[in-house]
């Protein structure tokens, strides 16, 4: 099975994994240490994410050490700039709107006044 970024970010486990993993590589021993699971349920994430694509596991020695490779979530980002573009442009009519409310005088208001 084809896997892609989408399934990667799909988990909150995966998606805390590669949170961990933004800052800086981490072994598997200590991306377990982070997490109420057994480190085999960590190393089944871990090889997910790796079959994602999301991140690459170079062996140093006895270790294993897991990169981030962040260039791929820009699938996720790019999916995502539709939704975005819509946001803004909404935020924007609202921003508009409430202006418009502001500048109006408000009769009764002044009245009570």
């Amino acid at each position: 099975m084809k896997r892609d970024v989408f399934n990667a970010i799909a988990d909150p486990t995966r998606r805390s994994i590669l949170m961990a993993l933004s800052n800086e590589a981490q072994n598997v021993n200590a991306l377990a240490d982070k997490f109420e699971m057994t480190r085999q349920a960590v190393s089944l994430h871990i090889k997910y994410l790796q079959e994602c694509g999301v991140i690459t596991i170079k062996k140093e020695g006895r270790e294993r050490y897991c990169n981030l490779e962040a260039q791929k979530l820009t699938e996720v980002a790019d999916w995502l700039e539709p939704f975005k573009k819509m946001w803004t442009g909404k935020f924007k009519q609202l921003d508009n709107l409430l202006d418009e409310l502001q500048a109006k005088p408000n009769n009764n208001l002044n009245e009570e006044l």
